[in-house]
């Protein structure tokens, strides 16, 4: 009889055990596990239900249906896969989490890096043209947050024309568009003009989505870009000298 009671409270308990144990890991309330056993190590997570994040709970997301999660995580997983443990080790990323709808303070973003937790959370609902090229610019945001000392910002704006200047933040400007420039000037996109971290973030996304041809022509035709990609490959490398864009 106790061994059948036994067994009824393990039953009872057990999702509440593993929704308590994920938390435990992350502090991201109400997920449930997607895959855990990949390549790289690399654990996905999804919310069962809407969560809110932070000291005044300004960061929210809900939870996306089942049809969208798979198609998505198949997407997020393939450009993911580019990375190898060692990689993602290097640079302090071991959970995704994926939602739909993902704000901070109302205002929606394609992803949030938390290096400390070593968690990035990815809105899937996120425009369908970007949405690859945007898993790369969030996973840049991880590194460059693990690795401050490695990017330094006032070396980045010497690249640019002296009469540019950043705006003071990403959300201080209109600057948001994030379609490829057909003349680049020095920037990727119009999002690259907002801040020296998301230009390099651009940079560094770009380098991983486009073909490798498309980047050497851009090199050859854009002084300014050429600078800021070489400085990318210089950076990764010290960061992981076996990684290859």
């Amino acid at each position: 009889m106790n061994i059948i009671r036994a067994i009824l409270l393990l039953i009872f308990f057990i999702t509440p055990i593993k929704a308590n144990t994920i938390y435990n890991i992350i502090k991201i309330p109400n997920l449930e596990i997607y895959e855990i056993n990949t390549k790289n190590k690399l654990k996905y997570f999804y919310a069962a239900t809407p969560f809110r994040l932070g000291i005044q709970k300004n960061i929210v997301c809900s939870n996306p249906n089942n049809k969208d999660l798979e198609i998505k995580y198949k997407i997020i997983y393939k450009n993911l896969s580019r990375y190898s443990y060692n990689y993602l080790k290097k640079i302090n990323l071991k959970y995704i989490v994926m939602c739909e709808n993902l704000s901070i303070s109302e205002l929606y973003t394609a992803g949030i890096p938390d290096n400390t937790m070593k968690t990035l959370i990815l809105d899937i609902n996120f425009n369908e043209d970007y949405f690859e090229r945007v898993i790369h610019h969030e996973v840049f945001h991880v590194m460059y947050l693990q690795h401050k000392e490695i990017f330094n910002d006032e070396e980045w704006i010497k690249f640019n024309n002296p009469k540019f200047k950043y705006a003071e933040c990403s959300t201080c400007t209109s600057d948001i568009g994030l379609e490829k420039y057909k003349s680049t000037k020095g920037f990727f996109t119009e999002y690259s003009k907002s801040t020296a971290s998301e230009d390099m973030a651009e940079v560094y996304s770009h380098m991983i989505y486009l073909k490798k041809n498309e980047i050497n022509q851009i090199r050859k035709i854009d002084p300014i870009l050429n600078n800021k990609i070489s400085y990318i490959e210089n950076k990764v490398k010290q960061i992981d000298n076996s990684f290859t864009f």
